[in-house]
């Protein structure tokens, strides 16, 4: 389906979604079913957040309540009125709910939604929560520290931040418990209400009289108490520990239950038996006991709010070797589907699947039962027919699917996950996926956690006939010498093999390592190529008589690389012949997702 064709198919249905049906009765205001289905949207679109995203925003929160703490100590300092020096408290809370920053008491409702509505696992709550709250404390700490040790305050201000900060500290620790309760309360159910809010006047003026009731009730909010707790370590008032345990842990535990247990279990309850639109959808399932225990222990730990791979798995029999292709233009892509079939073939037993995704207008209706599911199906059916004769041309088994999501780089992945492929070969290049990749937030969590080996080929000029193979070893140059023996047998590929060495002396055993590698990977016959210097430079002059140049990951992983752009600044953009790049899946720990590959 070309871009165009593509626009105009989900352009029509996003239009009829929008219809409005003969006789229907507009109410003026949301049921509670309706706010709770926006709740659980937007969670759906924060849990899938990457870490740095969550973290930025966290941090943003906490900058926004130190302004909180400045005005409210300020005013405090210039009136003997408890009214008048909490005017301006609620501006930094302002900030954070109109501005779409992070805080920690706000996130007690969105994404505890999911998890009662089994949409996201404990394990997943509890990564959100921990990442915002870190967030919120750098970035309060920070305000705390700027404001102690700048200008900022008057020495009359200075010391009223100093008594306001003590009277939590001088409070006990059940006291803080229950006063931090009912902080919670307050700020989950003004959440729930913006939900229910549909204008941003109306949403002001709730946030701004809710969260009046914290200091005019004495109570006492999570992030403003480390603020608070680091600005009198920083005065010499308070050791940071006794602050963290007897002041701040106390107020967060109060805003967890008073946000959890009562407002978001009690409004979950309050709403009906079918709260959810996904009660419409056929196939789409929750996640199991276990995986909502252990999540992505016991299996998946999210399930997106449509389930749009459901079905995707084919049934393919035992030894067959399966290719999976991902298709997103099927007029540009006939290269690529070749490529994957001429793969394929190398085996006795193989089976393509071609899955074609057609990325809709966020949040349209993708019930299957709709009209226009179904007319944008038939619509890839009919462009996927010139594919099905390519795949014909060869000797081996086929299968189709048509994905209709609002995401769809992610959605690869998902179909990769059920049905199990020996091998994903992707397209790169304007108009692909990976263009969409950039735009979607959780891509750094799905490429480090590859269901299957994967192979991402530039279709520019496909021709197999003449490979170089760049390699230190490792286990995606074993995928990548798996890929050039399927060649060299379904098409009789030359393959030449290439290692760089560091220095001329070093170019003899290069050549000694190169020849056994190729030997344990059945490439004896291949042209052995050693030479010494800068690894890029190598493989462009040596890729100067090549078709096609398979390279390994070695590094972050290529896949990493490729979404953020680096890749092309290196090898891939002087290379005149096609480029595959072959990654395997590994267990990527913390620390190599963050320091790369050796």
């Amino acid at each position: 389906m070309s871009e165009d064709d593509g626009d105009d198919v989900a352009a029509t249905a996003h239009e009829e979604s929008l219809a409005p049906s003969t006789g229907s009765v507009v109410r003026d205001r949301f049921s509670s079913d309706e706010v709770f289905q926006r709740i659980v949207a937007d969670a759906d679109h924060e849990v899938t957040s990457s870490a740095r995203e969550l973290f930025a925003a966290g941090v943003a929160g906490g900058l926004a309540i130190s302004v909180t703490f400045l005005l409210y100590v300020s005013l405090s300092a210039q009136t003997d009125s408890p009214f008048l020096a909490v005017l301006l408290y609620p501006l930094g809370f302002l900030y954070i709910i109109i501005g779409g920053y992070q805080l920690y008491t706000e996130n007690t409702l969105p994404p505890v939604a999911l998890v009662l509505e089994r949409l996201a696992s404990i394990p997943a709550l509890l990564r959100h929560w921990t990442i915002v709250f870190s967030g919120n404390f750098v970035g309060g700490a920070f305000g705390a520290l700027v404001l102690a040790y700048t200008g900022v305050f008057e020495p009359a201000a200075a010391a009223e931040a100093i008594y306001i900060s003590e009277k939590g500290i001088e409070t006990g620790w059940w006291d803080l418990f229950v006063k931090g309760a009912f902080a919670g309360l307050i700020v989950a159910g003004v959440v729930w209400m913006d939900f229910a809010a549909r204008d941003t006047i109306s949403r002001v003026v709730l946030v701004y009289i809710a969260f009046l009731a914290i200091p005019l009730g004495n109570l006492f909010h999570s992030v403003v108490s480390v603020t608070e707790t680091i600005f009198l370590v920083a005065e010499g008032e308070l050791a940071l520990l006794p602050g963290l345990g007897g002041f701040v842990l106390p107020v967060l535990l109060g805003n967890t239950v008073g946000g959890v247990v009562l407002v978001t279990i009690v409004n979950y309850y309050q709403t009906s038996d079918r709260r959810l639109e996904i009660d419409r959808f056929e196939g789409v399932r929750r996640l199991s006991t276990t995986e909502m225990v252990l999540g992505r222990v016991a299996g998946r730990s999210y399930v997106p709010l449509f389930d749009s791979v459901d079905g995707v798995n084919l049934e393919v029999e035992d030894g067959a070797y399966h290719v999976l292709v991902p298709v997103s233009n099927p007029r540009l892509e006939r290269e690529l589907v070749e490529f994957a079939c001429t793969l394929a073939s190398a085996h006795e037993d193989a089976v393509v699947q071609t899955v074609h995704v057609v990325q809709t207008p966020d949040r349209m209706d993708l019930d299957r039962d709709s009209g226009q599911h179904r007319r944008i199906v038939r619509e890839s059916d009919r462009l996927m027919a010139d594919v099905r004769e390519t795949v014909d041309a060869h000797d081996v088994g086929y299968h189709h699917s048509t994905i209709v999501s609002n995401r769809s780089f992610e959605d690869v992945f998902d179909a990769a996950s059920q049905a199990d492929p020996d091998l994903v070969v992707m397209g790169w290049g304007e108009g692909q996926h990976w263009d969409a990749a950039r735009a979607e937030s959780p891509f750094d969590q799905l490429v480090g956690q590859l269901p299957c080996d994967f192979l991402v080929v530039d279709p520019r000029e496909l021709d197999p006939s003449k490979v170089l193979l760049p390699t230190k070893g490792g286990p995606d140059s074993t995928l990548s010498a798996s890929v050039a023996r399927d060649l060299r047998t379904a098409v009789g590929a030359e393959v030449t093999l290439l290692q760089v060495a560091e220095n001329e002396t070093g170019v003899a055993d290069a050549e000694a390592d190169l020849r056994d590698w190729a030997g344990e990977n059945d490439l004896e016959d291949a042209e052995v190529r050693v030479e010494h210097g800068n690894v890029e430079d190598a493989i462009v002059r040596s890729a100067a008589d090549q078709t096609l140049v398979i390279l390994g990951a070695t590094e972050r992983g290529l896949l990493s690389r490729l979404l953020h752009g680096t890749l092309h600044r290196d090898v891939a953009d002087r290379l005149e012949c096609s480029v595959a790049m072959a990654e395997r899946p590994t267990d990527s720990s913390l620390v190599r997702r963050v320091f790369g590959r050796s």
